[in-house]
């Protein structure tokens, strides 16, 4: 059993090269570092003995496992025992909807794919100071959830990638952003439960139309085309 930490990338976020080998309590320096400290330790007292973060679990420097780790990013939230959110905008008495990271594209699939969530505020207290163990499974949250992603309550708690409806799919992801532009349809890839090359260096549009004909090829509805 595994933990894993869906956040907004900021300044200094670790790589592997830069922890590996080392002990993560010694690191220091960065915002980066001490937010992976703080995630490492809730899950320790989670009592959770490995936890993943898609910061410094993932070699960049390889193309090949690069390639392969986004084509698995749903997986691995899928398979996680815990995703703990980290709204490093929102305060104790902050509303939850507020948070920059329901703009971002990544977090969509981390959301729809992880079967249990804990949120923390930007002081990593619990989000309500509620004594939860899902969030997803509180009735109240899951009706903020609702309201902030505009995504119905039985695709927040049982989500199924794949191609059924498939231009509500794409409208979920219609007003968020990536970095990298491309991402955009990269970090669809798992929500739609397909298979296509990573290619950084194309455009958008192009990542957006290898997908969408993807899409239309196996579902064959062709509405996508308006999302």
């Amino acid at each position: 059993e595994f933990a894993t930490l869906s956040h907004r990338w900021g300044a200094g976020e670790p790589s592997l090269r830069e922890i590996e080998g080392k002990s993560i309590y010694n690191l220091s320096g960065t915002d980066g570092q001490a937010k992976l400290q703080k995630f490492c330790i809730l899950a320790l007292r989670r009592d959770f003995q490995w936890a993943w973060s898609d910061t410094c679990c993932i070699d960049k420097d390889s193309s090949a496992e690069l390639q392969q780790a986004i084509g698995s990013m749903f997986c691995w939230y899928r398979w996680s025992s815990l995703t703990i959110v980290h709204l490093s905008d929102v305060s104790n008495a902050g509303s939850l909807a507020s948070s920059v990271w329901f703009t971002r594209g990544w977090t969509l699939q981390e959301l729809l794919a992880s079967p249990t969530v804990l949120f923390y505020t930007y002081d990593w207290s619990l989000y309500t100071k509620s004594d939860a163990v899902d969030h997803k499974a509180d009735p109240t949250l899951l009706g903020e959830l609702q309201n902030a992603t505009g995504i119905a309550k039985e695709h927040l708690t049982n989500f199924r990638p794949g191609m059924d409806d498939a231009r509500s799919r794409l409208h979920w992801a219609s007003g968020r952003h990536t970095t990298r532009p491309e991402d955009i349809a990269y970090s669809l890839f798992g929500i739609f439960q397909v298979h296509l090359p990573i290619i950084y260096g194309e455009t958008a549009q192009n990542a957006l139309g290898r997908l969408l004909a993807e899409v239309i090829s196996r579902s064959g509805d062709v509405s996508v085309l308006d999302w």
